[in-house]
């Protein structure tokens, strides 16, 4: 009987998972800088490269406005999920924030369930400002294909969410932000997202077809109607490195809480 009392006395999981995000949404809110600046870069890398010839075209269709905003695009996607999702949970770790949740009747799985949506909220949040500034600096686009941009970021994105978490689990409060931006800032570079890769060596275009990053750029190039690679060709690679990220993240976060609760 005292068992059945107490599992009634339990909140049901959506009204957990709900709270939980809540709490997730608040501790982005009441620490702003960080989120803020992951929002005003791409608009301020937006503003320097495509603003100033946004009306040249690099083809029959496609001008440079909206080459460089689907560039920025996929780069204020990924660049949230990697840094704000990474650091956040190596930070996290090192409060003991599960350690006092273990001691809680919230499930490890709602708690982490809701930081993946707090922190897929906050990157499509961040490709509201770029757009507007887009479509005020003179971006002129189908509405269709401003959708297809962003549906197209944040399918493509899902690799980088699976690297943040590696990188939450993965590594300590201290290391975090430099291991981020060890491995998410060469791959950007060389997945073309700041430099096309035609004017990069040949050893670099060669690597490029390999990174998670380089699907996205084609999949938001593809939205805009410039790419180099088929949209099926782009979604397998994003659905193979989505796998692979997400198992690496899992298995970093189940050595975490043996480490800890074993």
């Amino acid at each position: 009987m005292s068992m059945a009392i107490a599992r009634r006395e339990v909140a049901p999981v959506p009204r957990m998972l709900g709270a939980q995000l809540w709490s997730v949404v608040l501790g982005y809110i009441r620490n702003p800088m960080f989120t803020l600046f992951s929002m005003v870069l791409p608009v301020m890398f937006f503003c320097f490269f495509g603003l100033t010839n946004i009306h040249q075209h690099i083809s029959s269709s496609v001008t440079v406005g909206a080459y460089i905003l689907a560039s920025m695009s996929a780069y204020a996607m990924s660049n949230v999920l990697v840094y704000n999702i990474g650091i956040n949970q190596a930070t996290q770790r090192a409060r003991k924030l599960d350690v006092l949740q273990r001691a809680t009747p919230l499930p490890g799985g709602v708690a982490l369930l809701a930081s993946v949506i707090g922190g897929m909220a906050l990157a499509i949040l961040a490709l509201l400002p770029l757009m507007v500034v887009g479509a005020i600096g003179g971006v002129e686009m189908p509405v269709t294909h401003w959708l297809d941009l962003a549906a197209a970021v944040i399918v493509g994105s899902l690799p980088m969410l699976g690297l943040g978490m590696l990188i939450g689990y993965g590594a300590s409060p201290n290391v975090a932000p430099a291991l981020a931006s060890l491995i998410y800032l060469p791959m950007a570079f060389a997945s073309g997202l700041f430099v096309p890769l035609t004017e990069m060596p040949s050893v670099i275009r060669d690597v490029a077809h390999y990174l998670p990053l380089y699907h996205l750029g084609q999949l938001s190039w593809n939205a805009v109607g410039y790419a180099q690679e088929p949209v099926w060709q782009a979604l397998a690679w994003t659905a193979g490195w989505t796998l692979v990220l997400f198992l690496a993240a899992a298995r970093a976060y189940r050595l975490d809480q043996q480490r800890k609760f074993s």
